[in-house]
């Protein structure tokens, strides 16, 4: 091979693998098995702390408005 080659072949290859540095996939990055358990189990206990929040709070607001009101006047 030629020395022009061999020169143009370096610089084509340096060009190709900086356009490939350029031009990223929009793939979404790959999460395992044991992460995605992992995020789920986590997502899992969230949900049910929240549930268990609500249910309280629906319990106070529940127990605020069955308090008997008292209007008698007394004389």
């Amino acid at each position: 091979m030629n020395r022009k080659k061999k020169i143009n072949q370096i610089h084509k290859a340096r060009m190709k693998k900086a356009n490939a540095k350029k031009h990223t996939s929009n793939k979404p990055r790959y999460i395992s098995k044991a992460d995605r358990a992992k995020m789920e189990a986590e997502q899992a206990a969230l949900d049910s702390a929240q549930a268990e929040n609500t249910q309280e709070q629906d319990a106070a607001e529940q127990d605020a408005t069955s308090v008997p009101q008292d209007n008698t006047i007394e004389s």
